[in-house]
């Protein structure tokens, strides 16, 4: 083998590669075999500066945002062995559903093309504009340049029908064309997808020891959309030596909802615990689900602001709003605690709400150029 043969044998991105639990997670049942290697991992943890915080209160940041550019986010962790499931399973397409700027789609459709599986995307929209082109803003650019193949169907028809129920419609009508379907739930959020955070911890734990010396982490803050990242995080975090407890902000359904469903993906793991002893849920939805207030956009533009840091107003950006308002009612709780904000991207979801955000952004002008400053004779010869 030549050199250059030897150099691009040593990538490891996109490789599909045998897994091996951490020791504290090898009961759990069943255990994945495989996972692709699609997230640009570890992501860093940094302070996060944020003003207001309460007394002696430490507040770190994970930047899940940063796993990737067109596959990004937490979502990348699930698809990690969902992925590798679905090509076990000899599959030739895989099918999802969510919201029209939803990023666990557009992640799924860009690890789908990267190893040479069709996708299948079951969108939600308005009644109005359920028989409408969806455009090319945010995620849905990225989708429809990939190449997936994207069903529109209303609010109302979801909610009626549910997402078990149009997938698995979705599935029938492919295995009558001859396809192999492969379906992926919401969010990604299954017992196989929970493993995407099991894994998250024991690379959390590494990054506090070595970043951190015996700092340790007391609380972990994490957006909830689907249920798969807190059932993870919070098991896991339970299991290992990090012992911090778990804070999730819903941002669509109910506490309860969430709780029940979390308990369900732990059982599917034989995990043995309560999700109501291991993690707390708090309502974040605001005005519901990608809708969001005028509060909360200022937030984002304040916090973009202060640190540098964009949140995506769907997930993230209702979470810390929602925490530091906590914080704020109640100092007590969090007061002197070491708290890790674990940011699970989605910014091209900004891209939706660029009216909204019109306001708020930043001013601009046209320079001011003095009739004394020298000019080149003729056109184009800078440029």
């Amino acid at each position: 083998m030549d050199a250059t043969a030897d150099v691009f044998g040593s990538f490891e991105f996109l490789k599909l590669k045998s897994y091996s639990p951490p020791s504290w997670a090898s009961h759990l049942h069943p255990l994945p075999t495989h996972f692709f290697s699609l997230g640009h991992l570890p992501t860093p943890i940094h302070r996060w500066n944020l003003p207001n915080l309460p007394r002696n209160t430490q507040l770190w940041l994970k930047r899940d945002d940063l796993s990737g550019m067109q596959l990004s986010g937490n979502k990348v962790r699930k698809l990690e062995f969902l992925m590798a499931d679905a090509v076990a399973q000899g599959a030739d397409c895989v099918i999802t559903i969510g919201g029209i700027q939803s990023n666990h789609c557009r992640a799924t459709a860009v690890a789908a093309r990267y190893l040479n599986l069709d996708s299948y995307l079951i969108l939600r929209t308005s009644k109005v504009n359920v028989d409408k082109d969806p455009g090319l803003t945010g995620n849905l650019l990225v989708e429809r340049l990939v190449g997936a193949h994207v069903d529109l169907v209303s609010k109302e028809e979801y909610a009626k029908i549910g997402s078990v129920a149009l997938t698995e419609m979705l599935k029938k009508k492919l295995l009558r064309e001859g396809r192999k379907p492969y379906v992926i739930p919401v969010g990604g959020s299954n017992s196989i997808g929970a493993w995407g955070y099991i894994e998250a911890i024991r690379e959390i734990e590494k990054q506090v020891v070595s970043e951190s010396g015996s700092v340790g982490i007391d609380d972990i803050v994490v957006a909830c959309g689907s249920g798969g990242t807190i059932a993870g995080l919070s098991v896991a975090s339970l299991l290992s030596k990090l012992k911090a407890k778990v804070h999730a902000y819903c941002v669509c359904d109910t506490p309860d909802y969430f709780y029940d469903f979390t308990q369900g993906l732990l059982d599917g793991i034989q995990a043995g615990v309560s999700a109501r002893d291991i993690v707390s849920i708090l309502d974040a939805k605001g005005n519901g689900y990608a809708m969001s207030t005028s509060d909360e956009l200022k937030f984002i533009k304040d916090v973009a602001t202060a640190t540098g840091v964009i949140l995506d107003p769907v997930y993230s950006g209702k979470a810390a709003y929602a925490m530091m308002k906590d914080m704020t009612d109640n100092p007590g709780k969090w007061e002197g605690r070491k708290v890790l904000f674990i940011h699970t991207g989605g910014l091209l979801g900004m891209y939706d709400k660029v009216d909204q955000l019109t306001p708020l952004a930043g001013n601009w002008r046209q320079m001011e150029l003095d009739e004394s400053v020298p000019r080149l004779d003729g056109i184009g010869k800078m440029f």
